[in-house]
């Protein structure tokens, strides 16, 4: 028996055959090679044969027939039309010819339209192999194109592992033999060319040659890259039977693919970019409309993609299509609103739609609550608003509104959804809303209380790289395991999968931690006694903020760009950085710091500044302007401009910005959780010339870092629900402390619902300000304090989410939010006051250890629900001498003489404090909160630990066994970076 041929041609004749067998009206047919013109680039008896069938009038008046001038100039039109709109633009909405319309494609039908359904079934889809596409290189082929009426909508280069090449031979081959020149290739001819083999898809909207830039277009597999196993046959044969099956291609043409063109509003310089969906957007988009169409109006999405996985996109093609989408015959909304913290998201959603249908009959954004009504009842579909404008444009909204259907699009939702966002939304858009003329306070309460829920008439669209346990509560579908109630996205694009597929870059890659190392002795002859915990803190400020050391660190931070990132040309020599400051006044500093050392020595590059305008200590106002020399609103183009190569930030651009220029971030900041994630992404932007990116980080440790990214490498799921009884806890704990009594939380509600003036509620307030300032102890006002936060905290995320209403959770929450912002701080007796004024700074140095990659463990990880206790409470005093205050912070930072100082200070930070914390009696006497006795037993896990290190660590040890001042710091170090409390 002749064994089967695994080839090259082997997987064409598979495609090829598995297409046409899809079958369908219409279905993909085989074409035939010899009848594809390489001059005109199309199939003229393919495209003949669709204007016979559709528009035969036309047939003689282009002489279609035949071969004549008239014919020709019919070509020539053709061929020019696509070259300057596109091949998409060309198929929905045809071409002009001289007096003639010609349709050249026929759209997906409107349920129960013959008419329309037949002219979609003219369609004729043709699948060829090995098409000679250059008339100059008549021996040049393409192992497949697939044509639409003819034209070339999408070729193929395949590949086999068999035969030992993969997708990357066939990307190769697209650069290296393919040229953009040819008319197949150029601009817009096609909406994407195909890499294949069978394991993995890769596409390029736009071929440049070697410069061309493949994505990847695999389903993933695992919360990883790649495919999975395939026991119905090849791994990539989704692309042929799903992506291009007849109405799947049809929907990509009329919603997906475009040429999106942009005007530079300063230079005027146009641009144009051929956008095709990835392999994800595509599937979250069509999974979005499936559930839609299947349930209407009113459930709640989650979407977890990574930050750079292209949200924008998916949201403006979700966008538009929920503009249209249908619920048992019906328009399931009237409006998709889209809230979003980015303003440049308003543009990338217009331009997108723009190749669609016409913008301004469909897109508008809302910059007030008059734009806003106005939207709605003039019939914008889109209406796009910025998360700070939000509850301030929809308070007044006309009731009729309400009685309509809504799409809400949250765009970064871990940072939009707060609790006012959330209410404001509600009471603007539900069909009750708060109406006037409310008879009594009861009829009011309960208005009040079913306005702040998430809406009936709504569906929610969350989009986050990130999300919080809030987020997924409120927006992730629940599901049970062993009886507890868990959340997930609705569907994810994890970081892990972006990173393996390097459509997003690992910024942990290349982390550099940079030490610092100071020096501070005493100025005074006394040795007085401070709090040691909180004089070390203001230490550490004061040094972080001293001219020479900002100097010294500015210096590091230019040199390594100029000989690690500027000199090697990264990104083709385009390459940016970014320096994250903790405060506007760090930022400004470094700015001062940083342009005098490039003038200094010459570099030929500035810096930028970007911050918040604020008001310093005389009234003046302070603007970035003053610095840079344009205005703020600039600084986004500016940085992409020569000299600008450094952007330096207190806080403004570490969330939300897109720069893909962007390859070294230099942080001193201190950063975790969340924000760590979000601020140290802006480097993981993709860009064909971009290989790598560097973070020197002088602020924080790695597990810290590494603990922050873990939560968000796959698909985060929240372990439990939020417990309502939370609340009920809470609000016994604050009634119990008698600052108040339940009839003053009756008469302030029933005053503040009529709208009473405030010199009647103050009082109410002023009152229980008293008692909790007169008759409660420090530590009794820290508890009633947290407790009153958190019963705010949580019941305003709880009363969106709860199926039912509480009045007494309603009115002690309306209460206590008036009243927390007037209870004072308990302040306590400062301890550390003074400690700066008997101190200098006596040396400083900067020191950058090894590059390092920060590895994150596969698998989705838990976390838990909102926490009900308070925002925090009063630290244990630990008062020390100043002398031993400074030999615990110089010994800290690395000025006590070892032989090896950088192993050493690596033990006693890293390694012994982690082998501490494992130490099975420390961790059950943690979990006892007996602090006491957990010193005890970490005493002795030290011990074991140290007596462990005894042949490797010779001088570690003896310091330790010989030197009991050193003994206790460092048995007091490892206790505070080790001791958590169970509670």
């Amino acid at each position: 028996m002749t064994p089967i041929s695994l080839n090259e041609a082997s997987l064409e004749e598979l495609i090829v055959a598995q297409m046409v067998a899809l079958g369908g009206n219409p279905g993909w047919v085989e074409g035939d090679p010899k009848t594809f013109s390489s001059a005109y680039c199309l199939d003229l008896p393919d495209l003949r044969a669709f204007i016979h069938e559709t528009q035969p009038s036309l047939i003689d008046a282009l002489d279609l027939d035949g071969d004549s001038p008239t014919t020709h100039k019919f070509l020539a039109r053709l061929q020019g039309e696509i070259t300057k709109q596109g091949v998409v633009a060309c198929l929905r909405d045809g071409i002009t010819h001289g007096p003639h319309q010609v349709d050249l494609y026929f759209p997906t039908p409107a349920a129960q339209n013959p008419k329309a359904a037949k002219l979609f079934a003219a369609n004729r889809l043709k699948i060829t192999r090995q098409v000679h596409y250059s008339s100059s290189e008549a021996g040049k082929s393409l192992d497949l194109i697939a044509l639409v009426n003819g034209l070339p909508v999408a070729t193929f280069e395949l590949k086999n592992h068999i035969t030992n090449q993969t997708v990357e031979d066939a990307v190769k081959q697209y650069k290296t033999d393919r040229d953009p020149r040819e008319p197949i290739f150029a601009f817009g001819r096609c909406m994407a060319h195909f890499a294949v083999d069978d394991h993995n898809v890769r596409f390029s909207p736009k071929l440049a040659g070697t410069a061309s830039w493949f994505l990847p277009f695999d389903q993933g597999n695992n919360g990883g890259a790649g495919n999975p196993v395939n026991p119905q046959g090849v791994m990539t044969d989704y692309l042929w039977k799903r992506v291009l099956e007849a109405r799947s291609l049809a929907n990509i043409i009329e919603n997906y693919a475009s040429i999106v063109r942009t005007k530079d509003a300063k230079t005027g310089t146009k641009t144009a970019s051929a956008i095709f969906p990835r392999y994800h957007q595509l599937d979250v988009v069509r999974k979005l409309l499936a559930d839609v169409e299947a349930h209407g109006a009113g459930t709640r999405y989650l979407i977890q993609h990574s930050a750079g996985s292209g949200k924008s996109n998916s949201i403006a093609w979700l966008a538009h299509q929920l503009t249209g989408v249908e619920h048992d015959g019906v328009r399931a909304f009237d409006s998709v609103i889209v809230v979003t913290d980015r303003v440049i998201l308003d543009d990338q959603i217009r331009d997108t739609i723009k190749g669609f249908t016409q913008v301004g009959s469909t897109v508008q954004h809302a910059d007030s609550s008059k734009d806003l009504r106005d939207a709605i009842e003039a019939g914008k579909k889109i209406i796009i608003t910025t998360v700070q404008k939000f509850p301030y444009i929809v308070r007044d909204l006309a009731g009729a509104q309400r009685e309509k259907n809504f799409a809400i699009i949250i765009d970064e939702a871990h940072s939009s959804q707060g609790g006012k966002v959330s209410a404001a939304l509600a009471q603007a858009l539900s069909k009750d809303g708060l109406d006037d003329g409310v008879e009594d306070v009861e009829d009011a309460l309960n208005r009040l209380m079913e306005s702040k829920k998430m809406l009936p008439n709504a569906s929610y669209f969350a989009f986050t790289a990130t999300p919080k346990n809030k987020t997924l509560e409120t927006f992730g579908h629940a599901y049970m395991v062993d009886g507890i109630v868990k959340h997930r996205p609705f569907h994810s694009y994890t970081m892990r999968q972006a990173i393996e597929e390097k459509f997003i870059l690992d910024v942990l890659a290349n982390f550099i931690p940079v030490d610092t190392y100071y020096k501070l002795v005493k100025t005074i002859e006394d040795d007085p006694e401070f709090d040691a915990n909180r004089a070390s803190k203001k230490l550490r400020s004061y040094v972080e903020g001293q001219k020479h050391a900002i100097r010294q660190k500015a210096e590091v931070m230019v040199d390594h760009f100029h000989a690690q990132v500027y000199q090697p040309r990264k990104i083709g020599g385009q390459a940016r950085a970014m320096i994250v400051t903790s405060t506007i006044q760090r930022a400004i500093d470094y700015f001062e710091a940083v342009n005098a050392y490039l003038a200094e020595t010459k570099r030929p590059y500035k810096a930028i500044v970007a911050f918040s305008d604020f008001t310093d200590v005389s009234g003046n106002k302070i603007t970035e302007a003053q610095y840079n020399g344009f205005p703020g609103s600039a600084i986004a183009a500016r940085i992409q401009e020569d000299p600008y190569r450094i952007l330096i930030c207190a806080d403004k651009f570490q969330t939300g910005y897109d720069e893909p220029l962007l390859h070294t971030m230099y942080v001193d900041k201190p950063l975790s959780g969340v924000k760590a994630v979000q601020t140290l992404s802006r480097l993981n932007r993709s860009h064909p010339q971009k290989h790598d990116c560097a973070v020197l980080d002088f602020a924080n440790d790695t597990d810290t870092i590494q603990l922050s990214f873990q939560d968000y490498y796959e698909t985060t799921v929240l372990a439990a629900e939020t417990d309502p009884n939370k609340l009920n806890d809470l609000a016994a704990d604050i009634m119990k402390s008698a600052v108040f009594a339940q009839e003053h939380i009756d008469l302030f509600v029933e005053r503040y619902l009529a709208d009473a003036p405030i010199n009647e509620l103050h009082p109410l307030l002023d009152t229980a300000v008293a008692e909790y300032v007169e008759a409660m102890d420090e530590d009794e006002q820290v508890a009633f304090k947290g407790s009153a936060k958190a019963f705010v905290r949580t019941y305003g995320f709880l009363s969106a989410i709860l199926p039912y209403s509480n009045v007494w959770w309603e009115k002690l929450s309306i209460y206590l939010g008036f009243l927390v912002p007037k209870l004072p701080s308990p302040q306590g007796e400062d301890l550390s006051a003074g400690v700066l004024e008997s101190i200098d700074l006596d040396s400083f140095r900067v020191e950058k250890r090894t590059a390092m990659k920060i590895a994150l463990a596969d698998g989705n990880a838990e976390i838990d629900p909102v926490p009900d206790t308070g925002s925090g409470g009063r630290p244990d005093l630990d008062l020390e001498r100043l002398s031993e205050i400074l030999a615990s912070f110089n010994a800290l930072f690395g000025n006590i003489s070892w032989q090896d100082e950088e192993r050493i200070r690596q033990r006693v930070t890293e390694e012994v404090p982690a082998r501490v914390a494992e130490d099975p009696t420390y961790k059950t006497a943690m979990g006892n909160n007996d602090k006491a006795n957990a010193k005890v037993a970490m005493v002795d896990a030290l011990g074991k630990v140290m007596l462990d290190l005894v042949k490797d660590e010779t001088q570690l040890f003896k310091e330790y066994a010989d030197n009991a001042d050193f003994k206790k710091w460092l048995e007091d170090a490892v206790f505070r970076a080790t001791y958590r409390s169970a509670a």
